[in-house]
């Protein structure tokens, strides 16, 4: 059973919020796509692409979820601004503890963590009305912080990653990918991105983002053997547990609010994994699979 690799590239058509804690009135972003929000875009539209004609019944949410869990494995998705793809800035760590984004481990095409704030994040102010008073709610003013589509000298933002497919898979994925929306506020219009390229890989050995990591798709589930090489850095949430003295960085505990039948709108909270975030240091050759919501395991 083998997996087939698409490297994607969309583009930021909207900003982006990619939920990370609240320090006080500010309602942080993560500067990358983690995988729990691309399955939770991806299974909505899929889902409502299968029901045109009305509001589809919530067990087909987790139907169509547990498909995509099973046919389905992908990368966290990272900002960049090579149309094509290139010179993706995701999180790094650096053997000092100084955080960078981007690099080849030659030193190429990496941006200090402040200069990359600067240039990719923005934030939006808000607040709830009192119409009774004719004046803002009390206690309600809040910023939102999000990767913006444009970076501050205008150029365009684009998001690149990798999906995997099953082998017989039926998924529609791809004609999804046009219409999605990815992350919080998307009331208001956020988290739009369009495809600008989607290229099919043969090869059944991928080099990940142009690092020494390389993937493997003959496998049950997408394995990824992580050289120690040049000290380059996971890529995903990895589970601490399995990798005590394999890899060196920060760990957190990684929560995403769930939408079960019986329950409101994102009322259902998952149980905490403890992670290594993206950007952590590998100290010695491992293995991974990309499990669910794109977490790395140990296999």
């Amino acid at each position: 059973m083998g997996w087939t690799a698409h490297r994607i590239v969309l583009r930021l058509r909207s900003p982006m919020h990619i939920g990370a804690g609240k320090l006080g009135n500010l309602q942080r972003t993560r500067p990358y796509v983690v995988g729990r929000n691309l399955w939770g875009a991806l299974t909505a539209r899929l889902t409502r692409d299968d029901d045109l004609e009305g509001k589809p019944d919530p067990r087909k949410y987790q139907e169509v979820g547990e498909d995509v869990h099973s046919e389905l494995a992908f990368t966290y998705f990272f900002p960049t601004t090579d149309p094509k793809g290139g010179q993706p800035l995701f999180p790094n760590l650096d053997a000092r503890g100084h955080w960078s984004y981007g690099g080849d481990g030659s030193g190429a095409y990496t941006m200090d963590a402040s200069a990359f704030r600067y240039r990719f994040l923005s934030t939006y102010a808000s607040t709830a009305l009192d119409y009774m008073a004719y004046s803002a709610q009390e206690a309600s003013l809040h910023e939102v912080e999000c990767l913006t589509p444009h970076t501050r000298d205008g150029t365009p933002v684009y998001l690149t990653g990798y999906i995997f497919q099953r082998a017989g898979s039926g998924l529609k994925w791809q004609d999804a990918l046009h219409r999605l929306q990815i992350g919080g506020e998307r009331g208001y219009g956020w988290g739009r991105v369009e495809v600008s390229t989607l290229t099919d890989i043969q090869e059944s050995k991928v080099p990940l983002f142009g690092t020494d990591h390389v993937v493997r798709l003959d496998e049950s589930r997408v394995r990824i053997r992580m050289d120690l090489g040049r000290g380059q850095p996971i890529l995903a949430h990895t589970l601490a547990a399995d990798f005590e003295e394999d890899i060196a960085g920060l760990v957190e505990p990684l929560v995403g609010r769930e939408t079960k039948p019986d329950t409101r709108f994102g009322v259902y909270l998952s149980s905490a994994r403890i992670c290594y975030t993206p950007g952590a240091r590998v100290e010695k050759a491992v293995q991974v699979q990309i499990g669910r919501f794109g977490i790395w395991e140990a296999l």
